[in-house]
């Protein structure tokens, strides 16, 4: 993984121990270790994936740049327009963390597209578990749920109505997002929506898993022919 830090005050140069504390919560919530994980309601407990992905820092590059903000066009991934190019995507996560604006958390490249601008953004102030992380998103979920669209996970209603899938089996159907820490069950679409799915856009608190059809849609990629194969090393 290589992390771009832009920054144009110095609070916007996050910390080493902020950049640690992300991939930490990466490799807990990829690998169903977090310590959160009891809170899953027992109708989803048989359904919870342990994706064995694991990451690992490569390179933190920091750049003071004069852009106050960065929108959502993939400004924040060139030298040429304040921010920093992506380096060797075929092999590296590149994930770039600074002041997105608009209220936007963050955005993902699914699988697929330009290698030139693959990969994650994230917001400063919701990236990892301490320095400007700002409650509710102070627990690293923004980038688990920002990596899962890399890894080509759709949000967990379809992004439509009940008759729109996220193409994964055993996530239940819904016709809309969920916000803050919903009550157990919140019902759409006639059953139970996995409202502690990553995938959803709960508060950090409230998420807790990805399922095992998502865990397998996610190693669909690196396996050979896979959108991702090229990070696979057997």
């Amino acid at each position: 993984m290589i992390v771009h830090v832009l920054y144009n005050t110095s609070s916007q140069n996050i910390s080493d121990s902020q950049i640690v504390s992300q991939i930490l919560v990466l490799n807990e919530d990829f690998n169903a270790t977090n310590g959160d994980l009891n809170l899953v309601p027992s109708e989803f407990t048989d359904n919870i994936g342990n994706t064995e992905i694991e990451f690992s820092l490569s390179q933190i590059i920091r750049k003071q740049t004069s852009r106050t903000s960065f929108g959502t066009n993939d400004d924040i991934k060139f030298n040429s327009q304040g921010g920093s190019d992506v380096i060797s995507p075929q092999t590296y996560l590149n994930i770039w963390v600074g002041n997105i604006g608009g209220g936007i958390l963050g955005y993902a490249q699914f699988p697929g597209g330009s290698s030139s601008t693959d990969g994650v953004v994230i917001g400063t102030n919701y990236f990892g578990t301490n320095g400007t992380a700002t409650s509710p998103f102070d627990k690293g979920r923004t980038g688990t749920h920002e990596v899962g669209h890399w890894l080509n996970l759709r949000h967990i209603w379809g992004d439509g109505r009940c008759n729109r899938d996220d193409f994964v089996s055993d996530t239940p159907k819904s016709d809309r997002p969920n916000y803050g820490c919903p009550n157990y069950p919140t019902s759409h679409c006639r059953s139970a929506d996995m409202t502690m799915n990553y995938m959803d856009y709960t508060n950090d608190a409230c998420m807790q898993m990805f399922s095992i059809g998502q865990k397998d849609r996610m190693r669909a990629l690196f396996v050979e022919g896979g959108a991702r194969d090229s990070f696979y090393a057997p």
